[in-house]
């Protein structure tokens, strides 16, 4: 199947992308465009894939499925659009925690794509969702693909930070081989949970004393 995709994705996901399963969800995301307002649009799918590809994912952030809220989603997890104001809260509650790690400021704008251009790989397990319906494409396959691109990261690559915030992304676990990869969790930065130890977990400076330990340039957060 004919996939637009950045090109070493497209080449290590090529046998994903003739598998029925995938095949599958293809028809079933063709088929919620077509009747409804689904989210990112189709051209910011794979948004996180084009901004980083393979050979430059240094941190591997988890996300659920995209924001249903009409015109957030772009294709990359936690990040909104430019134009979105406020920021939604989880994001918001990531930049507190940056803040306090690291003394750097809000920024002006809530999408997260200059970090994905630094090598930061935020990917959303559930890539895309129904205007105001969450998890409304959880059903679909999405899944089945994603824990294949999290695997294609552990085997492929080296030294690796993955963060898992939150029980659904620690659920992924058993995808990365921890002898070669390192693992950041705690909880969910949701209102709900990030006062139980999202809140001073440091997670935006461990990765960077990691990276710069294997001689990568840390992220500019």
């Amino acid at each position: 199947m004919e996939v637009q995709i950045e090109s070493s994705w497209k080449k290590a996901l090529e046998e994903e992308f003739e598998k029925p399963y995938f095949i599958s969800l293809v028809a079933k995301v063709k088929e919620a465009y077509q009747k409804g307002d689904v989210w990112p649009k189709g051209q910011q799918i794979f948004n996180a894939f084009d901004h980083c590809p393979l050979e430059n994912v240094k941190v591997v952030i988890l996300g659920q499925d995209p924001y249903p809220t009409p015109g957030h989603a772009h294709g990359l997890c936690f990040s909104v659009q430019e134009h979105v104001k406020p920021f939604p809260k989880s994001l918001i509650n990531i930049f507190k925690e940056i803040q306090d790690d690291l003394g750097t400021p809000y920024p002006e704008n809530g999408s997260l794509i200059r970090w994905a251009d630094q090598g930061v790989f935020l990917l959303n397990t559930v890539l895309t969702v129904n205007a105001n319906q969450p998890n409304s494409h959880k059903s679909f396959g999405w899944e089945t693909f994603t824990d294949a691109v999290i695997h294609k990261i552990s085997t492929e690559l080296n030294n690796v930070v993955f963060m898992l915030w939150g029980s659904q992304a620690q659920q992924k676990i058993h995808l990365i081989d921890q002898s070669k990869h390192h693992i950041l969790q705690t909880v969910h930065p949701s209102p709900l949970s990030a006062y139980r130890g999202f809140f001073g977990c440091k997670h935006f400076s461990k990765a960077n004393e990691l990276l710069i330990s294997h001689g990568h340039q840390p992220i500019n957060w």
